[in-house]
Parts: C-alpha cells; sequence; structure tokens
C-alpha cells in the first residue's frame, strides 16, 4: 500500500508543479481568464504568505514549519501510524499538496496560485492547496465518524447484561 501511496504523492506533485508551470506561463502575462464569468476565474497571484494570504513576507517560517509537518506525517505514514486503508491515502493527500506549495516557496519565493471562485470573494487557491484541503477535511469526518461510532458502541449494553 506505501508504494501507491508514495506514487499517488509524486503524481499529484507533479500534476501541481504542471498546472503552476503553465499558470507561469500563460496566465501571468494576462492575469486573469473569465471561465465561468463573476463565478470561476483563472487569476494569476504571486502568494508570498500562506493560506488566504496570512504571514506575509516570513517564508523562512513558512518553510521551516512546513518542513517539519511534513517530514512528522511523513514518517507517521512510513511507520504505518495512521490506522485503516483510508486514512493513510487521505495524509497522502495532504503531504503531496504540502511538497507542492514548499516547492514553490523554496524554488521561486512565493506560491503560485490561480484558482479563484469569485462568487464567494475566496482567496486564490491552487491544486496544492485543494490536496491539503480534501484531505484534512476527509480525516476530520474520518475521526469524527469513528468517536462517534465508538461512543454509540460503548452506550449500547452488550448482550447477557441486564438479564
Amino acid at each position: 500500500m506505501i508504494i501507491g501511496i508514495l506514487a499517488m504523492i509524486a503524481i499529484l506533485i507533479g500534476l501541481d508543479q504542471l498546472f503552476k508551470y503553465w499558470a507561469v506561463l500563460y496566465l501571468q502575462p494576462i492575469g486573469t481568464i473569465p471561465l465561468i464569468n463573476g463565478k470561476f476565474h483563472l487569476t494569476y497571484v504571486e502568494n508570498f504568505g500562506a493560506a488566504g494570504g496570512i504571514l506575509q513576507g516570513k517564508q523562512f517560517l513558512l518553510i521551516l514549519v512546513t518542513s517539519v509537518v511534513l517530514a512528522g506525517l511523513f514518517i507517521l505514514l512510513i511507520l504505518k501510524k495512521f490506522p485503516g486503508r483510508f486514512l493513510p491515502w487521505m495524509v497522502g493527500l495532504v503531504i503531496a499538496g504540502g511538497i507542492g506549495n514548499l516547492l514553490d516557496r523554496i524554488f521561486r519565493g512565493f506560491v503560485v496560485d490561480y484558482l479563484d471562485v469569485c462568487w464567494i470573494h475566496y482567496p486564490v487557491f491552487n491544486f496544492a492547496d485543494c490536496c491539503v484541503v480534501v484531505g484534512i477535511c476527509v480525516i476530520a469526518v474520518y475521526v469524527l465518524w469513528s468517536e462517534r461510532k465508538q461512543e454509540k458502541s460503548k452506550a449500547e449494553p452488550s448482550e447477557g447484561e441486564g438479564e
């Protein structure tokens, strides 16, 4: 399973870098391309901070924190510390997205963002961000669901009790 997860991570990082390369090559010169006018655009942005532009100009801190978190997740993944067959794949999504943006910070000094959901006035983001957010959201739902399931099974009396 770990080979499959590592392959997925490599493929997702490759796609992320390919999309960003396209954005730099074709989108940067023109700025924005409306795909669904007023709803969804491809907009070139150089993000010198983190999610939504926080921590602007703190590249060293962002590189350090991201590297430590990714190293920890990767070690836990290799040591098979995530339960089940599903959760490790979601951790792989988070790792792929984190590495994709880390590469930008290290080699460009900023993260290339290009996905612009105009109608909700959300900051411009990229494919790597999608990987991180989807991975974290699915992990959160999984953890909450698992805890609820455990609480429910503890609350139900086992057979033979109360007779």
